[in-house]
């Protein structure tokens, strides 16, 4: 189901850690940084805090920058983000700041916590989730009910750990302050937990002040059938190759990329790539790798179209290349309309053969765009065979 994007935003010590143990909250960025921060609450449509942090920290959650609030009442939004927190409990004080200032606010938490939210009277929505907290239902629900498109997290440690273990968060935002804290009982930013293996992609890294911000995204593929943000993240851009294709009146516009486990970019390919009129994205990355690369059997292929089930052109359709190079799992944003072949299905015949499948219909109207002159196509009879 579709998520908003999920930024994780963070300050920490050198040695990894939230705060301290005093009364007092623990400064960790700078002036200008707190600037910066406010400036990427300004930028959302939701603002997320677990109930931990309210009760530690008694924030407000807000936008300072009357300037940056009347930009926003100024491109039809809230003049403040909506505010979100999320408790297994449902054990919050009524009177915490959170609750009496700004905009809307919504507590997401379980059946049984709902109940005590609402004795409380708890100045906000409270939406249950079921027996215990959902992410991935409650992400759905702030993106299809509240219509929420970007939503910033900004702890604590437990969340920021459970949304990355969970594969669920599209960028993180980290501060490293010139500090030590040095006490095991003052709160981390990650816990334990089965991250995804590789490295992050880091995508900037700036000097602010005398603190430094580093922005990172995941780019490991997910390992079954639920969907990580790094895979819509290499979806996405499969759909941005089907750009690149020259146009043609007989075939798709397909991109594809193959991702290995850890979350590099093998290769990719694109229909009608080098000047070949009939190859297909997922023919043309498969190419370029060595069949015997260990990293095969582990990897993901991401195409924009599901890879073809049958074809005339060459003697084997990209399923089957798939399935011949070991790859066990595809992530696909568009099923095979019968334009050129009746009833295509290359994603069952991966299926029948052990491959996981995923398809992420999010991405289905990106998928389309360079295709959108095919569409009559499809109601025409005797189709041949697409080169």
């Amino acid at each position: 189901m579709p998520h908003p994007y999920v930024l994780l935003s963070a300050a920490v010590s050198l040695d990894g850690y939230l705060d301290d143990t005093g009364p007092d909250r623990l400064l960790l960025s700078s002036p200008a940084d707190f600037d910066r921060v406010d400036e990427v609450r300004a930028s959302v449509d939701a603002i997320l805090i677990g109930a931990g942090t309210i009760r530690a920290d008694n924030p407000r959650l807000l936008v300072n920058s009357e300037k940056r609030r009347a930009a926003r009442t100024a491109a039809g939004k809230p003049e403040y983000p909506l505010k979100v927190t999320v408790s297994g409990s449902g054990e919050l004080d009524p009177d915490a700041r959170f609750w009496h200032t700004g905009g809307e606010k919504v507590l997401y938490t379980t059946d049984q916590g709902a109940e005590r939210a609402r004795a409380l009277g708890l100045a906000t929505d409270v939406v249950p989730l079921g027996a215990d907290l959902d992410w991935r239902r409650l992400l759905t629900h702030l993106h299809d009910v509240r219509g929420v498109g970007r939503l910033m997290v900004e702890g604590g440690g437990l969340i920021h750990t459970q949304l990355l273990t969970q594969g669920l968060a599209d960028e993180l935002q980290l501060v490293l302050a010139p500090l030590f804290v040095g006490d095991p009982r003052a709160p981390r930013l990650f816990g334990p937990g089965g991250y995804q293996g590789g490295r992050l992609r880091l995508l900037e890294s700036r000097q602010i002040e005398d603190v430094v911000l580093m922005r990172y995204e995941p780019t490991a593929p997910g390992t079954g059938r639920l969907p990580t943000a790094a895979d819509h993240h290499w979806l996405a851009l499969a759909c941005e190759l089907a750009q690149c294709c020259p146009p043609s009146d007989t075939a798709f516009s397909v991109g594809a990329l193959v991702v290995a486990a850890d979350g590099t970019e093998l290769a990719r390919g694109h229909s009608r790539e080098a000047g070949d009129p009939v190859v297909h994205a997922e023919e043309a990355a498969l190419a370029k790798l060595d069949p015997a690369d260990p990293r095969l059997p582990g990897a993901t292929v991401y195409s924009s179209l599901e890879p073809c089930a049958r074809r005339a052109s060459r003697p084997a359709p990209c399923a089957r290349l798939i399935l011949d190079a070991g790859v066990r799992r595809v992530v696909t944003a568009w099923r095979e309309p019968d334009t050129f072949v009746a009833d295509a299905d290359g994603s069952g015949l991966l299926a029948a053969e052990g491959v996981e499948v995923v398809v992420l219909p999010e991405h289905e109207e990106r998928a389309k765009a360079p295709n959108r002159h095919l569409e009559e196509r499809a109601k025409a009879p005797n189709r041949p065979l697409p080169g």
